[in-house]
């Protein structure tokens, strides 16, 4: 079983930075993509950034604004997010897809519990 604990959320203005952190504990073999998504109120969640296998991949709405990182040593990921809008106003997801035991077991997905960013004057 995996853990996913989130913070760094909050109240900031238009133009304003957050860095959002996302502790991972348990039994991970190896990590197969990890994220973050975000859900605004009455929308559906939707994908900010993710990196798999080497890639990474950012929501057009965001691109040049946040950056996904992930710190090994800490068991930790990352989602700066700089140039904040109104409209980045949501609960903020990470999400790992891990394997647990070894190369053959399967594909295992966990989320964060969620953690509000408002961004408003």
């Amino acid at each position: 079983q995996v853990q996913l604990v989130e913070s760094g959320g909050g109240l900031v203005q238009p133009g304003g930075s957050l860095r959002l952190s996302c502790a991972a504990s348990g039994s991970i073999f190896s990590i197969y993509a990890m994220g973050w998504y975000r859900q605004a109120p009455g929308k559906q969640r939707e994908l900010v950034a993710i990196t798999s296998l080497g890639s990474t991949n950012y929501a057009d709405s965001v691109k040049g604004r946040f950056t996904i990182s992930r710190d090994n040593a800490k068991n930790t990921m990352y989602l700066q997010m700089n140039s904040l809008k109104p409209e980045d106003t949501a609960v903020y997801y990470c999400h790992l897809r891990i394997r647990d035991r070894g190369f053959s077991s399967p594909l295992l997905d966990y989320w964060g519990q969620g953690t509000q960013v408002t961004v408003s004057s």
